[in-house]
């Protein structure tokens, strides 16, 4: 990619009331304007590896989580067969915020979503053998506790989809979990429902980022319950943050594929000497651009055009 980066954001601090600080975004509770109950979900620039914040963001990121949400939002609630999401908008100028917030650093970077109750599972979806799962199917020839045929090759694709629930930490590590878990703590009709829903949105997502020569190895989706019960896509969906994007030619090689996404990062770190117990370091400038540009072009492939304010 050849755009040039704007200023990063790393942290915002509106005077919409308490912030809800993720690893990612900023999230701020709205209440009483025409949207109803709602939600003003800022993404930033910083990124997240093994659990941790790091010091050192990566310019445009938050517009290349908002920018791909937004699209898939979009052709998910389109069709024969649409999904309910929590998007009212990504315009900033129609989220009734005060006159005094500065809307410039939001554009681009904000959603305004309907507030619902998350249901507190991560919603993990393979197709391809690849991150957590292939070391597990090294150990024990399993993924997530579901037994697989043997030989099956590193970055190969699976016999067939399969959807391995974990648990939702509010810090540290969330947790794989089996099914049954899963339908244990939340009823087996709601957790049927999630399973099913969750591979529908992975089949949808996997068959169109093919027809843009992108293999989507594995995602994870979070779902949550309106008032009425109806259950909606929330959080992000199918961006470089909650999934492992591969260039389709180099997937099914034997080898795990570079990724469209922060497995540039997570690759550096492992290679630095880093601990994972201590403070992360600072990601060099090349390794920050390279990632940049991995967003971008995930973003630009997957979407066909690059995120609102880079040029």
């Amino acid at each position: 990619m050849t755009t040039s980066p704007r200023d990063p954001v790393v942290r915002t601090d509106l005077p919409l009331g308490p912030v809800i600080r993720g690893k990612v975004r900023d999230c701020y509770r709205l209440s009483g304007g025409r949207h109803g109950d709602a939600m003003l979900i800022v993404s930033t620039d910083r990124i997240s590896a093994f659990d941790w914040i790091l010091p050192t963001p990566i310019p445009d990121k938050g517009r290349v989580l908002t920018a791909i949400s937004a699209f898939w939002f979009d052709l998910l609630s389109r069709g024969p067969n649409p999904v309910a999401h929590h998007l009212i908008t990504t315009d900033v100028d129609a989220m009734d915020l005060p006159a005094t917030i500065d809307r410039e650093p939001l554009r681009g970077r904000t959603m305004l979503v309907k507030r619902a109750e998350v249901i507190p599972f991560e919603c993990v979806v393979r197709g391809w053998l690849a991150g957590s799962g292939l070391a597990e199917y090294r150990q024990r020839g399993t993924v997530c506790g579901e037994p697989l045929p043997a030989g099956l090759a590193a970055g190969g694709r699976l016999p067939e989809t399969i959807f391995t629930p974990a648990t939702k930490a509010e810090s540290g590590h969330d947790e794989n979990v089996s099914f049954a878990v899963m339908t244990k703590q939340i009823g087996g009709d709601l957790a049927a429902t999630l399973r099913d829903k969750s591979l529908a949105v992975y089949s949808r997502g996997a068959a169109h980022a093919a027809l843009r020569r992108i293999v989507v190895a594995d995602t994870k989706f979070e779902w949550g319950r309106l008032p009425d019960g109806t259950v909606i896509l929330v959080d992000e969906v199918l961006t470089p943050d909650s999934s492992r994007f591969w260039p389709a030619d180099a997937a099914g090689s034997g080898r795990v594929p570079e990724s469209f996404d922060k497995q540039f990062v997570r690759d550096w770190l492992e290679a630095s000497g880093w601990d994972k117990a201590s403070e992360p370091p600072a990601l060099p400038a090349d390794v920050v651009a390279k990632t940049r540009d991995k967003y971008l072009e995930a973003c630009r492939l997957l979407t066909g055009s690059l995120p609102e304010g880079v040029a």
